[in-house]
């Protein structure tokens, strides 16, 4: 019988945020009132903003937060806690009171939503977590893998997730009030859309692309970056956004694993200017029915003439390779006695990068031929260039460094699963699955707090594997 996992305890949750540096040095970025201006002092410290925030996502809303805390032996626990941690702090130490719904949505809305505060935290988190995810053995340069064999902890993996609004109605929708005639706007998200899912599903809310890595140990996901997608059809650009904002913070990631959102521009992007791999699929030619009865409703496969390689075979003589790709990987079109073209797909051997003077990088691929050719080693290139422009081939559209037929894709593309698992884990911290707040700015923060909360616990578990594997 396999492993199963005993599940986390609400309390275990609580103390790791509690312990999370991450949110005490966020609590940094938010805005302090001008003594001269008057007002009274805060009742609660800075950081209690970003630790209910977490706390949102750990029960389900913000008026669960407020009676979980309002409990003698909760409340009780975190005030011990917090002057265990800083004790000659005494600035961060807790009131007796607990904190209450009020406070929390006051701090959210009047600091925490704010564009210039909202920008702030999620800049510092990018930085903070990527340093965290390097505590876990993610993203380590030195770490393992090969631009041929990529190791998965040193893969990003990203996904879009629409977050269903609190309201059901939509912008514009009314009801007509039947005793007194009256029509009311009915309450709703005007930040949310109509956008499609991979599959062509429709799903309306406010999308965001949520950007992770992960460890082989259970509980050991890292959320690094979050971002909001303003229009349907935008998707792709925020996650190349997200990619690029985190390069620098993740010099030991090795490549990037998406759906076929991302397309061959961003691709180029990633390959040449990222120095990130890709591993996607191809889109198809045709997408085909999901359950065909005929061969009509097959999926087919998009194929394309790439480039002639002139190969010099044992005996001296040159040939002319005519390299094709198809679904992503690279092979040999040959026609047969009946006049059709005959694909033959070229292993791979080896994926090496080139960094450039101008910081830019080059990637190719080698590819061994089959006997028949002279079974020599072919090299061809990955990215984009003038020539390609000039033949109007877009070569990143087609190639796939590492290809869905390759072994290592299996490997990598496995990750993709725990997208969904980020997904579904966010859609079970929502009351009823839907968000917590109305408007982007809002339920940005709310995920940023879902971030925070995700992270405490891999943070917490994984030091505590470490200090029982230290004592033992």
């Amino acid at each position: 019988m396999g492993h199963r996992s005993k599940g986390v305890a609400k309390l275990q949750r609580l103390e790791a945020i509690l312990e999370n540096r991450e949110i005490y040095a966020l609590a940094e970025l938010i805005p302090h009132p001008r003594r001269h201006l008057g007002g009274r002092p805060r009742h609660y410290p800075d950081y209690m903003l970003l630790v209910y925030e977490a706390l949102v996502s750990v029960y389900g809303s913000a008026r669960q937060a407020e009676a979980e805390l309002s409990h003698p032996l909760v409340w009780g626990f975190m005030r011990r806690l917090v002057k265990d941690l800083f004790p000659d702090d005494d600035s961060k130490w807790l009131p007796r009171q607990p904190m209450r719904r009020h406070h929390y949505l006051y701090g959210r809305n009047r600091y925490l939503q704010d564009p210039q505060v909202l920008s702030g935290i999620a800049s510092l988190h990018r930085h903070i977590a990527s340093a965290q995810a390097r505590e876990l053995g993610l993203l380590d340069a030195q770490g393992p893998g090969s631009w041929t064999h990529p190791d998965l902890s040193r893969m990003l993996y990203a996904d879009g997730k629409v977050v269903t609004p609190l309201f059901k109605a939509k912008p514009g929708e009314t009801r007509t009030d039947k005793a007194t005639g009256e029509i009311r706007q009915l309450r709703c998200d005007k930040d949310g859309a109509l956008h499609f899912e991979g599959t062509g599903e429709a799903a309306w809310g406010t999308k965001f692309v949520i950007v992770a890595a992960r460890a082989t140990d259970e509980h050991a996901r890292m959320i690094l970056d979050i971002e909001w997608v303003p229009k349907p059809g935008r998707e792709a650009g925020a996650a190349m956004d997200c990619f690029t904002r985190l390069a620098p913070h993740v010099p030991g990631a090795q490549g990037v694993i998406y759906d076929t959102a991302l397309r061959g521009v961003h691709h180029q992007r990633l390959l040449r200017e990222l120095g990130l791999l890709p591993v996607n699929r191809v889109t198809a030619a045709h997408k085909g029915s999901d359950k065909p009865r005929r061969k009509e409703g097959q999926r087919v496969e998009k194929s394309v003439h790439v480039e002639d390689k002139a190969v010099t075979q044992p005996d001296g003589l040159s040939m002319v390779c005519r390299l094709y790709a198809r679904d992503g990987e690279i092979g040999i079109g040959e026609i047969t006695d009946t006049g059709e073209l005959e694909f033959v797909s070229l292993p791979r051997v080896r994926t090496h990068r080139i960094k450039d003077k101008n910081g830019l990088f080059r990637w190719y691929n080698d590819y061994r031929l089959p006997d028949s050719h002279g079974g020599a080693t072919i090299t061809v290139r990955l990215h984009n260039n003038d020539q390609d422009a000039a033949r109007r081939l877009n070569r990143t559209e087609n190639v796939r460094p590492i290809p869905p037929s390759d072994p290592d894709f299996a490997v990598l593309y496995a990750r993709r699963n725990d997208s969904e698992s980020i997904n579904r884990g966010l859609d079970d911290s929502m009351w009823l699955g839907r968000a917590h707040s109305v408007g982007h700015a809002r339920q940005h923060v709310n995920l940023i707090g879902y971030a925070l909360m995700v992270n405490s616990l891999a943070l917490h578990e994984h030091r505590r594997r470490r200090d029982s594997a230290l004592a033992a």
